[in-house]
């Protein structure tokens, strides 16, 4: 009897720690609940008839990282072979664009807008120009830990984009 009653008291001992770990986690804003790093669950580019395609095809990995400052910072890409003068100036045409079309990197500052869950990324600077100095809206949702967000236009030129990021564990 007495085994009986610490068993059912540590069971509600612990369904008490869960239920306040879920309420502590609900009166976290959003922004609290974003900082930290993230991977790359998947990244497609939905093109303007519907078609869905990889983005980055199959083989390649990234990570954004949300800092509790405001700051961001994010790359994704696939792999890229070496180029063979050693040199990052001195590539060739094609090592070149294989490079720029293997990947994409980008800083700046973020902000959460908590009623409409938009993420907004400021961009200083990003390897494809035609996003440095720009501010993108990204319509967002965050369960547990998996965060995915929409790209109005993709930086392939062709449809939008859908991201799903995993936290980085």
């Amino acid at each position: 009897m007495y085994r009986r009653s610490i068993l059912g008291v540590s069971a509600i001992a612990a369904g008490l720690v869960l239920l306040s770990n879920s309420v502590v986690a609900q009166q976290r804003s959003l922004k609290e609940q974003i900082v930290g790093s993230w991977t790359y669950a998947s990244a497609d580019t939905i093109r303007p008839d519907g078609s869905r395609v990889p983005t980055w095809g199959a083989n390649y990995s990234g990570l954004v990282i949300f800092g509790a400052d405001g700051r961001f910072v994010s790359f994704i890409g696939r792999d890229i072979p070496k180029f063979a003068s050693n040199s990052r100036v001195n590539g060739t045409a094609d090592e070149n664009k294989a490079a720029v079309a293997g990947g994409i990197a980008l800083f700046g500052r973020y902000s959460i807008n908590e009623a409409d869950k938009t993420l907004t990324y400021n961009i200083e600077r990003s390897s494809f120009p035609n996003w440095s100095g720009t501010e993108q809206k990204r319509p967002f949702t965050l369960v547990g830990d998996e965060l995915k967000y929409a790209v109005p236009a993709a930086s392939a030129g062709d449809g939008r984009a859908e991201v799903v990021l995993r936290r980085a564990r």
